[in-house]
């Protein structure tokens, strides 16, 4: 199975209005409400790609309750599906409440503004607690676990270095980690030497002072990444890693949402990872997800046929390390 970790869990509310005002009344078109937060929204593309995984992290409040609600019935769509894994929610107890995340969708320009609330206090002793949960389905079943990505931000009293621990962890267990966070929790992560980690541009300029994404990448690995991924967007995919150096683009953009396209990315590399694809061809998956993604209606979902269109068509070029 995957692990996948959600230290801040929320329940993502989508409205749909014709057009966005600024103080102005607006008539709800339609609402969607999901299970949400970075790393359930990587869970449940893996399941979609026919992978078992285990999601956990902090769940707490009404808000908390009916985000498991919503998960469990995911779980229940999926084992209808063929092909699909499993789901199994081994999220942790709190006392605080799980935060809401609120996406405002403009019909007339597509865009997307997004409201996100902060979480939850964490206690020092509920921390303690997901440690050692953390700790036991790292050891589950005797090396079932195959892989863990850590995904999003830290709710608050989680220490800062929250995801330096749980690389360390990891690799204590031997099992491989993707980190994908981004600031001070991602450099407190890097120099802990997680296998992979995925930020966007934006992200690795934060912490590396450069826009220059090769450079920002080479930076990342100085500081303690054994390989980076790292996203541009639209335009694809840098990869620096122990194997080469690979950019990859999609044929073409596509018009949408694009919340959650790098979830689908992990969800991308992290498969390929565990099912021992080679660079290029976990680049070609996580490209190709994180566009149908944009073609989707939310994150933690693809468009499969988009999927299946973008796949043969992504191309991948072998860059120097000088480059």
């Amino acid at each position: 199975m995957i692990l996948t970790v959600t230290l801040n869990t929320a329940l993502d509310v989508g409205y749909r209005v014709p057009r966005l005002e600024r103080h102005g009344t607006h008539r709800v078109s339609e609402v969607r409400v999901r299970p949400g937060g970075k790393g359930l929204n990587v869970a449940r593309v893996l399941a979609a790609l026919g992978h078992d995984v285990v999601v956990t992290g902090f769940a707490g409040g009404r808000t908390g309750e009916e985000v498991r609600t919503l998960l469990a019935r995911r779980a229940e769509n999926a084992s209808a599906a063929p092909d699909a894994g499993s789901l199994t929610d081994a999220l942790v107890a709190v006392g605080g409440e799980t935060r809401r995340t609120v996406a405002v969708i403009d019909d007339a320009t597509g865009d997307t503004t997004q409201l996100n609330e902060p979480g939850p206090h964490v206690a020092p002793e509920e921390w303690t607690a997901f440690l050692t949960a953390y700790r036991d389905l790292l050891a589950a079943g005797g090396g079932r676990c195959r892989a863990v990505a850590l995904c999003g931000s830290l709710p608050p009293g989680v220490p800062v270095g929250a995801y330096g621990t749980l690389v360390r962890e990891a690799r204590t267990a031997g099992v491989p980690v993707l980190l994908d966070t981004s600031g001070e929790p991602l450099r407190r992560g890097l120099a802990a030497r997680p296998d992979v980690v995925k930020p966007n541009v934006a992200e690795l300029a934060g912490i590396t002072g450069t826009n220059e994404p090769l450079r920002a990448a080479r930076e990342a690995r100085r500081r303690g990444a054994r390989e980076v991924a790292a996203s541009l967007g639209p335009d694809g995919m840098l990869a620096l890693t122990e194997d080469g150096v690979w950019r990859a683009a999609p044929a073409r953009r596509l018009a949408g949402n694009p919340a959650g396209a790098g979830d689908s990315a992990v969800a991308g590399l992290l498969s390929g990872l565990v099912e021992g694809l080679s660079w290029p061809d976990r680049l070609v998956r996580a490209v190709a997800l994180s566009a149908a993604t944009v073609a989707a209606p939310a994150a933690g979902e693809f468009d499969a046929p988009v999927y299946a269109e973008m796949l043969p068509r992504v191309e991948v070029t072998e860059r120097t390390a000088a480059a």
